[in-house]
């Protein structure tokens, strides 16, 4: 799982200590504590730098894999019965399917895959396949992280 923001809430809590202590007229209290809070972000900041640039591990991480296709409203049916085929053969089991209606007489068929091992040389594989069809106008897929 990855964690994000964890700095800035802590900050943010003990901020708000220090007005506490100031507003209890802590004075002293106040002025360590803030001392302390600025030290330890300003310390600390080449670890989180460090943490930062740590690469994730696509494979362990938890995403959602999208696989978008654009096409007529009247050849949904059979591009999303291709798309499901496709990635059936690829062995991506599919979660679920959208149809998304747009103006202009333009569909948009999104297939949601079960979170497991996505090579992404195998995804865009099966990706060009799709949109060499004639009825897809066009097809991609995308990661979204799952919060």
């Amino acid at each position: 799982m990855n964690i994000r923001g964890l700095n800035t809430a802590a900050t943010l809590w003990a901020s708000a200590a220090v007005g506490c202590c100031a507003g209890a007229d802590m004075v002293a209290q106040a002025a360590l504590l803030t001392i302390f809070v600025l030290g330890g972000n300003t310390l600390l900041r080449p670890l989180v730098n460090a943490i930062d640039r740590i690469p994730i591990d696509e494979q362990s991480s938890e995403a959602s894999y999208d696989v978008l296709v654009t096409t007529d409203s009247s050849s949904v049916a059979t591009v999303r019965e291709f798309l499901l085929e496709k990635l059936e053969a690829a062995n991506y089991p599919v979660r679920d399917t959208n149809v998304v209606y747009r103006p202009g007489d333009n569909a948009e068929i999104i297939a949601t895959l079960v979170s497991q091992s996505i090579e992404p040389d195998e995804l865009d594989a099966v990706v060009a396949s799709l949109a060499d069809q004639p009825a897809v106008r066009h097809a991609s897929w995308h990661i979204r992280a799952i919060q």
